[in-house]
C-alpha cells in the first residue's frame, strides 16, 4: 500500500502543478451542458474522494461485507457549483482530501486490507480493491484534465488513431 500511497500522492501534486497556474476561463469550457468542464471533473474527484474517504474509514468497524451505497455523480457536481468555485477553493480541498485518504491508506494491515466489501453489482471484493480503484478512478480523470484537447471541439476533426 506504500507504493500506491506514493503513487496517489504524486498524481495530486501534479495535478495541482498543473491546474492551479492555469486559465480560469480554459478551466470552465465545456462542449455542452451535459459535459463537465475541467473545474467540474476536479469536482468530481473531490466528490469521489469525500465517499471514499468515508468508506475507507466505515468499513474498518461496519458489519461486513461492507455494503458501497452508490452515490449520484452529475448531481453532487451541480449540487456543489464547481463550476463556479475557485480553483485554489478546489485545489486546497482536492489535495486535502487526498492527504487524509493516503494517511488512512498506510495504516491499513493484511487484515484490514481484507475486509469484503459489497459491490452494487453484487459481486464481494475487498478493501485492498476498492483503494486501488480509487486511484485508478483518479488517475483516469486527472488525465482528462491534464489532456489539453479536453474537452475536444466538436467541430474538429476526430483524429485517426495510428496503427
Amino acid at each position: 500500500m506504500e507504493k500506491l500511497a506514493k503513487r496517489l500522492e504524486s498524481l495530486v501534486e501534479r495535478g495541482i502543478s498543473y491546474v492551479q497556474p492555469s486559465d480560469q476561463l480554459a478551466l470552465s469550457q465545456k462542449t455542452s451542458p451535459n459535459k463537465w468542464s475541467k473545474k467540474e471533473i476536479l469536482g468530481h474527484l473531490i466528490d469521489s474522494g469525500i465517499n471514499n474517504l468515508q468508506r475507507f474509514n466505515e468499513i474498518q468497524f461496519a458489519t461486513k461485507p461492507y455494503p458501497i451505497r452508490p452515490y449520484d455523480q452529475d448531481q453532487l457536481v451541480r449540487a456543489n457549483y464547481y463550476q463556479e468555485a475557485s480553483v485554489d477553493e478546489l485545489c486546497g480541498f482536492w489535495k486535502a482530501i487526498n492527504l487524509r485518504i493516503q494517511q488512512v491508506i498506510l495504516r491499513q494491515t493484511e487484515l484490514t486490507l481484507a475486509y469484503p466489501i459489497l459491490l452494487g453489482s453484487g459481486e464481494t471484493k475487498d478493501l485492498a480493491f476498492l483503494i486501488r480503484d480509487y486511484v485508478d478512478h483518479l488517475e483516469h480523470h486527472l488525465n482528462q484534465i491534464l489532456d489539453p484537447f479536453y474537452p475536444a471541439d466538436p467541430h474538429l476533426p476526430i483524429p485517426q488513431l495510428l496503427a
